[in-house]
């Protein structure tokens, strides 16, 4: 008996995750991938979506609970996952054209390098390098090297458009990387809070 429940209960997970991920390709997140993560209903701040947040055995200074930062009324929110994760979420109504309005104002950057690790039409994940572009530093190092990693996406929870995006000034990869699987494991929930 407790065999066919086990077995009933890794079939419900698999339609679980294959359902929640099923708009976007060749991005699945799994269990495996979530072992550092706790679930964080965001339905109580009228967004209705579930997401995994890095918990505090993901070794980034997280925090047990984390911290959401919004004016009532506003369209801006931001998720504070200890002083090293910080996700900012936009509510854009209808505009579902916002990830291809980044790439454009990226592509806009002079002084930056972007090269993409991720290009999906709702997520771009990309590596932002400083550039030395003056004739007289061509060739020599100019002192460390300025890189940084970002993250931006959209995705449609109840009709209306939200993007999830990295702070401006962007983090190292191993951050972007557990904030790309938060965003990735997004999925819907009512509106209700219980």
């Amino acid at each position: 008996m407790s065999n066919k429940i086990t077995a009933l209960f890794y079939f419900m997970l698999f339609l679980c995750i294959t359902s929640c991920s099923e708009n976007i390709p060749d991005q699945v997140v799994t269990d495996d991938d979530l072992y550092e993560f706790q679930g964080f209903n965001m339905a109580s701040y009228d967004i209705p979506m579930l997401i995994m947040l890095p918990d505090e055995t993901a070794n980034i200074g997280a925090s047990t609970k984390p911290d959401v930062a919004h004016v009532e009324g506003d369209f801006k929110w931001e998720i504070n996952v200890g002083p090293n994760f910080k996700m900012i979420i936009n509510d854009w109504g209808s505009r579902l054209t916002k990830v291809t309005d980044e790439k454009n104002r990226l592509k806009g950057l002079k002084f930056f390098q972007i090269d993409y690790i991720k290009d999906e039409p709702d997520f771009i994940l990309y590596k932002k390098t400083l550039l030395a572009k003056s004739e007289k530093n061509k060739g020599a190092k100019v002192g460390t090297k300025h890189e940084s990693y970002h993250v931006f996406a959209q995705k449609q929870l109840a009709g209306i458009n939200y993007v999830f995006e990295s702070r401006e000034e962007g983090y190292d990869k191993r951050i972007i990387d557990l904030m790309a699987k938060s965003i990735l494991s997004i999925s819907e929930t009512s509106n209700k809070t219980n």
